[in-house]
């Protein structure tokens, strides 16, 4: 009944009522009549005829076929055999399904297209190019000297096409404070250590020589070395040297020494035995990278060559410690610098003595003397001289100084002739 009912789901079929089932065996052949349905055995399968003109009552519900269709059943052989005349075997049916082999290719060439646009975006200029060389620095050389790499960008450029003292000057600066804070000694001050901060003493620098070989241009990399030795009892050096870092040509030397002021009575003060214990592991055993110049520095008067006056610090000349930044005093002393000098000439070397800081309020007069060179004839005068005095308006020393000059390379003279004139 189950096997007859899931037929006539497919195939509907006609059964009699009152015809019985009748079934017989003679000898290999049979036949099998329920009502109308009609099977018969042959060699080739088993074959199903349905009656068009009966009916059938399954469960009640009369069931009417619509046509007399044979159908015939195959056995496994024939099956077989009738599949694959109706499919034949070809090379195309044989071959993996196209679509999915698509889109194996496509996901290969899109993996391999974002590595390239991830990994080689931009062309690769050396073997030696720095590995992220804009970072903050790294300690090198058994932990006593820092490294830190500068780009010279459009803005930290002059008129002759090359960075400006007050931008290598900068840099130094920054590296300095960054070795501090890489060196876990950073307190909460200005490049103070925390056993200075607690004392309320900060760093002041008293001495500064600075000679520059070569200035680089923008778009250069500069790589900038700092370490900190002893100097007498009270004081601390530090030394920088500044390359280029694809060629490690040095460019510019620097050294400096460093004293203690308490920040809120503006006094010198010795180091206290507690931050001595905080910064002698990190002296390195060196000579200055500058021969120190032992020449006196002279006293100019009001008698000097060339006077700028007025000069007064801004707010933003101010650093953390509320006294202005030292390589503010710079830009100040060469304020006064005569223009043929800065035109036709490039700062070779400078020396620098801090007698007194200057606070927001100050007013200030710049002061240069031009040793044993004619103003009207720089062409041919080769290295020139200056002395200089920053000083405030009431006659403390501030600042003083000297510099020597050196003729600009011959690719940077005449930079102004190359301004265009205006029309007439």
């Amino acid at each position: 009944m189950v096997t007859t009912a899931s037929t006539s789901s497919f195939f509907p079929v006609t059964s009699s009522d009152n015809n019985g089932g009748k079934s017989s065996k003679n000898g290999g052949n049979s036949s099998l009549n329920l009502g109308g349905l009609k099977s018969k055995q042959s060699s080739n399968g088993l074959n199903i005829k349905t009656n068009a003109s009966s009916s059938s009552k399954i469960n009640g519900t009369t069931v009417v076929a619509a046509t007399s269709t044979p159908i015939k059943v195959e056995n496994d052989s024939s099956s077989s055999s009738s599949s694959s005349q109706h499919h034949p075997r070809t090379f195309i049916n044989q071959l993996p399904d196209w679509s999915m082999l698509l889109a194996a290719v496509t996901t290969i060439f899109l993996a391999a297209e974002k590595q390239w646009m991830m990994l080689d975006w931009k062309p690769r200029r050396s073997d030696d190019m720095l590995v992220d060389p804009f970072g903050i620095g790294k300690i090198v050389q058994d932990g006593l000297v820092f490294r830190q790499n500068f780009s010279i960008r459009s803005y930290e450029i002059g008129a002759d096409k090359t960075a400006s003292i007050d931008t290598l000057m900068n840099h130094l600066q920054e590296t300095a404070l960054n070795h501090v804070k890489t060196a876990g000694l950073l307190g909460d001050g200005f490049g103070s250590t925390p056993e200075m901060c607690k004392k309320n003493l900060i760093w002041v620098v008293t001495r500064m020589q600075v000679v520059v070989d070569r200035y680089p241009t923008w778009g250069d990399v500069v790589q900038v070395d700092t370490w900190v030795s002893a100097t007498g009892k009270n004081g601390m050096r530090r030394d920088w040297l500044l390359r280029d870092s694809k060629t490690g040509e040095i460019l510019t030397r620097a050294s400096s020494v460093w004293v203690m002021m308490n920040k809120l009575t503006r006094k010198l003060s010795k180091i206290p035995e507690e931050v001595r214990g905080e910064i002698e592991p990190y002296f390195v055993n060196s000579d200055p990278v500058v021969d120190e110049d032992n020449r006196k520095l002279t006293k100019l008067d009001d008698t000097a060559e060339y006077i700028r006056t007025g000069l007064t610090p801004r707010w933003s000349d101010l650093d953390v410690n509320q006294h202005v930044n030292n390589v503010k005093y710079i830009g100040w002393i060469l304020e006064s610098a005569p223009q043929p000098i800065l035109e036709s000439h490039e700062l070779h070397s400078m020396t620098l003595e801090y007698r007194r800081e200057c606070g927001r309020n100050s007013v200030l007069e710049s002061l240069t003397d031009v040793s044993g060179a004619d103003i009207g004839n720089l062409a041919d005068s080769g290295f020139v001289e200056c002395k200089h005095l920053l000083r405030l308006n009431d006659g403390a020393e501030i600042v003083r100084g000297r510099t020597e000059w050196k003729p600009k390379p011959a690719n940077n003279f005449d930079i102004l002739n190359q301004v265009p004139s205006q029309n007439t």
